[in-house]
């Protein structure tokens, strides 16, 4: 009997170093096919005034507490695309909300209220009209005693069709940013006229009802929700160590917080040859997923990441960034 319990306390304790072994050689990058050429690059609202962070809720207005400018851009407008791609940016990042003539605007606030000099929302509006507002009207880095860019964005709020228009074969993230179904319905009616391989250069993210429309139409769309992110990270972090890969993270795109990327099986190499596998794209944004619009916007944040990350990278300050790859 006792010949018998060592055996098995040895056979245990043997295949309890082989399954430790397994999942070690499974996932370790050292063994990863190796990767080449420089990250991803992706330019949040494409080159942009940048702002101070600190007690910041979702009803701050961003534009009140902007640093120096040193740029004469503002987010998502034609001008501060160009100068991202220019910059070399792989992907431009932008916010849509509907209008009153079922357009859709590329602004980000959920109101007119902070940047503008006009108040409402988006959908209070014709794209005609949003074109007459001052979308630099309420910048200011000294508490109001001046205003940079008051009287200069009069007329640079975009239409969506005008971003297409200008940027007809540049990778786009475009954010919906309600999560409204008849929204993506006309979403999905304007993507349905354009090309498959225009639509291939895309990638949508938002919430689910609107997704879930744009999906039903066009079910070729790289789409992205919270949602989706958890239906597949949630499985890998189950099972993702025997190199299976959930269905729910083919031909997605994946924002992952540089803090909890590392919690990954196979982070950095194996984890991003794997997504390669299956067509899905992986972003990493700043922080731990709770802070706003963290992004890596200096040479001391990209120290944070692995060496030789090849990867996306989520950049406010794509100006800072690309010449350090590029």
């Amino acid at each position: 009997m006792k010949r018998l319990r060592k055996l098995f306390r040895s056979k245990l304790v043997w295949a309890v170093l082989i399954l430790i072994g397994f999942i070690y050689v499974n996932n370790t990058s050292l063994l990863a096919k190796e990767r080449s050429g420089p990250p991803f690059l992706m330019a949040h609202r494409g080159l942009a005034q940048t702002f101070h962070t600190e007690n910041l809720k979702n009803d701050t207005c961003t534009a009140e507490r902007i640093y120096e400018p040193e740029h004469p851009y503002l987010e998502n407008t034609i001008p501060s695309m160009q100068a991202a791609f220019d910059a070399g940016a792989d992907e431009v990042e932008l916010d849509i909300h509907i209008t009153k003539d079922d357009q859709f605007a590329v602004f980000h606030d959920w109101t007119l209220d902070c940047r503008t000099n006009v108040t409402g929302q988006s959908k209070d509006y014709t794209m005609a009209e949003l074109k007459k507002a001052d979308i630099g009207y309420g910048y200011t880095a000294d508490n109001g005693k001046s205003y940079p860019f008051r009287g200069k964005g009069i007329g640079l709020m975009p239409s969506l069709q005008e971003v297409f228009t200008q940027f007809s074969d540049k990778m786009l993230l475009i954010h919906i940013k309600t999560n409204d179904r008849h929204e993506g319905n006309v979403l999905g009616d304007m993507l349905a006229k354009l090309s498959p391989e225009r639509r291939s250069q895309l990638t949508i993210y938002g919430g689910d009802l609107p997704l879930s429309m744009v999906k039903d139409k066009l079910p070729d769309m790289r789409v992205i929700s919270v949602d989706a992110m958890k239906s597949c990270l949630l499985p890998y972090l189950a099972y993702g160590w025997t190199g299976m890969i959930p269905g729910s993270c083919e031909h997605i795109q994946i924002h992952i917080p540089e803090k909890l990327a590392p919690l990954l099986w196979g982070w950095p190499n194996k984890f991003l040859n794997r997504m390669d596998h299956v067509d899905t794209r992986v972003i990493v944004v700043g922080g731990n997923g709770t802070e706003f619009s963290t992004g890596f916007d200096t040479r001391e944040d990209l120290e944070r990441l692995p060496d030789s990350f090849s990867g996306g990278i989520w950049t406010n300050r794509i100006d800072r960034i690309a010449p350090i790859y590029k």
